[in-house]
């Protein structure tokens, strides 16, 4: 009754591990995110006749207990979704969750990662990385989640479509500072291209039609020097004197200092 969680080609197929083919081979069935897609990969593989159970995005909670039926009743299926790792910014995710709360076994069958692909090629020195996945469609809570990340110091990875690329990297622009990024087209693809270059650099070169999958890297903040607490309150009286209100001079130290703690210095002083 185990659910195995494969990981398929991004692109590739002969990026499939000899492990994921067999378990796809010997599974009792095959739950997808799309059923044709899935079965184009099966048919290369020389894998036919496979039970196949459905689990696309806008329905996976319905169809969940469907399937948790199948797994108590002691088939072993294979989760897979289009390309990639499942559960990670694509279906699978609830699914795993209400199996783990019910007992199932839950084996995960490792492999390709666009989210790992792209930190292993980004040429950024810092050693951990976020991933984002996609950012929120509602503009105010992406700018939300884009606040939070501001002063994160680690790599930022993020997955976005091509028709809001240009769009999304105009945002990052303003909300992290004009960073150095790698944006990861199509990768292990014939027409693969790892772009590198500035957050408004990359904004031009894709401002007309893009096409093909999306991962962005963006460099973390950078680390900050220790503040000298007498230079910085001194610097902070002396804008406050100016007429520069807290949140303007944490925005103009926040790349020295950190931007929360020069607020409310800044907000003591003013009292």
């Amino acid at each position: 009754m185990p659910l195995y969680v494969v990981a398929t080609p991004i692109g590739n197929l002969q990026d499939l591990t000899a492990r994921a083919r067999e378990v796809l081979a010997s599974c009792d069935g095959v739950v997808a995110e799309d059923t044709r897609y899935t079965g184009q990969l099966l048919k290369h593989l020389g894998i036919e006749k496979k039970p196949f159970h459905a689990l696309p995005a806008y329905d996976e909670e319905r169809r969940a207990d469907a399937i948790l039926e199948r797994l108590e009743q002691g088939a072993s299926l294979a989760l897979v979704t289009d390309a990639g790792t499942p559960a990670v910014s694509d279906p699978g995710a609830l699914l795993v969750h209400r199996a783990v709360e019910q007992g199932v076994a839950v084996v995960p069958v490792p492999g390709p990662s666009a989210a790992i692909a792209a930190v292993s090629v980004s040429g950024f020195v810092q050693p951990r990385f976020h991933f984002a996945g996609f950012l929120p469609r509602k503009a105010s809570h992406r700018a939300g989640m884009l606040a939070e990340l501001r002063e994160v110091r680690a790599q930022l990875v993020f997955y976005e479509s091509p028709q809001r690329l240009a769009r999304t990297l105009a945002e990052l622009q303003a909300a992290l500072g004009d960073r150095p990024a790698l944006v990861a087209r199509e990768l292990t693809k014939v027409h693969e291209e790892l772009a590198r270059g500035t957050l408004s650099a990359l904004e031009r070169r894709f401002s007309g039609e893009v096409r093909g999958e999306v991962v962005i890297v963006v460099r973390g903040a950078p680390e900050l020097a220790a503040a000298d607490p007498a230079l910085l309150e001194a610097d902070v009286r002396a804008r406050l004197a100016k007429g520069e209100r807290p949140k303007e001079i944490a925005e103009a130290l926040s790349g020295q200092y950190s931007k929360r703690h020069v607020y409310q210095l800044a907000l003591k002083l003013e009292r």
